[in-house]
């Protein structure tokens, strides 16, 4: 085997890199979309590399894919139709059908090859691929909740890279206007919204024009994630009407094994330290 060596990846507008130790490349694919690598580190299980950019790592991606689903799971009373935007690696998609009052759960990806890399190299986060109430759609996202019916969904899960190149247009007024549609009266819009110490400009924006979409209410969620820049990332949670209650007793009484995710995770997620809270707005 080959002496490992080392993969970085430069993040400008954090004017900062995050490296990992790997011993090789599993694997190359260049999609329509684009380009995406698969390398085995020396500690943090397998890594998915697209355009560069670092999105997973076997050791650390339950941290996301838990906070992007079970947040907004128990906040919402019912959640029974979920979409997922974006989500390609299956890992959100998991988490979300872990929940078994949920009737049907879509996952639309625009590159159908992230989820085939997925099932190749993370195959313990397409576990309920198969399940019969999963959809796998490889589609335009944007296009995708235009089309919605309108007040069809309980929970739209945003679940994207940075917003450039293919994600780009999922972080404007006008894709928050086609999920708000979709959503239900008291559906719940969830978008990852990168770091709050370092990106916060972005999320005081993005929550601007989910505003001007006609959502009322918003809450980020930040948590840890050594993978992306900074280590610290987060999610915003959209609501149509009504607050963020969740169902804690439904919480501490589920039926299914979380790592991160808790009931006192996710009150912990909800108390913002102070210069975000202040420049949030609270």
């Amino acid at each position: 085997m080959p002496a490992p060596t080392w993969i970085h990846e430069q993040f400008a507008p954090t004017g900062s890199a995050i490296g990992f130790r790997v011993t090789r490349k599993l694997d190359e694919v260049q999609s329509p979309f684009q380009k995406i690598e698969i390398f085995e580190t020396t500690d943090w299980g397998n890594l998915m590399l697209i355009d560069g950019a670092v999105m997973l790592t076997t050791r650390d991606n339950f941290l996301y894919h838990e906070m992007m689903s079970h947040p907004a799971l128990f906040t919402h009373r019912d959640p029974k139709q979920v979409v997922i935007i974006g989500g390609g690696d299956c890992g959100t998609l998991r988490e979300v059908l872990k929940h078994p009052g949920v009737n049907k759960a879509v996952q639309c990806d625009i590159d159908e090859q992230v989820t085939r890399m997925a099932e190749k190299y993370f195959p313990e986060l397409c576990e309920s691929n198969g399940d019969p109430r999963a959809e796998l759609l490889f589609d335009d996202g944007i296009a995708h909740m235009r089309s919605a019916a309108p007040g069809s969904l309980d929970i739209v899960i945003v679940d994207s890279t940075d917003p450039v190149g293919p994600a780009e247009g999922l972080f404007n007024r006008v894709f928050y206007e086609s999920c708000f549609r979709a959503l239900k009266d008291d559906g719940i819009l969830v978008q990852q919204s990168e770091s709050p110490l370092a990106l916060l400009d972005l999320i005081k924006e993005m929550r601007g024009e989910m505003r001007k979409a006609g959502f009322t209410a918003f809450q980020t969620l930040p948590f840890p994630q050594p993978c992306y820049p900074t280590g610290w990332w987060s999610c915003t949670l959209a609501r149509k009407s009504g607050g963020f209650e969740f169902r804690e007793g439904d919480a501490r009484g589920k039926a299914f094994d979380t790592r991160y995710y808790s009931v006192d995770v996710h009150h912990g997620a909800t108390v913002l330290p102070p210069f975000v809270a202040e420049a949030l707005g609270g």
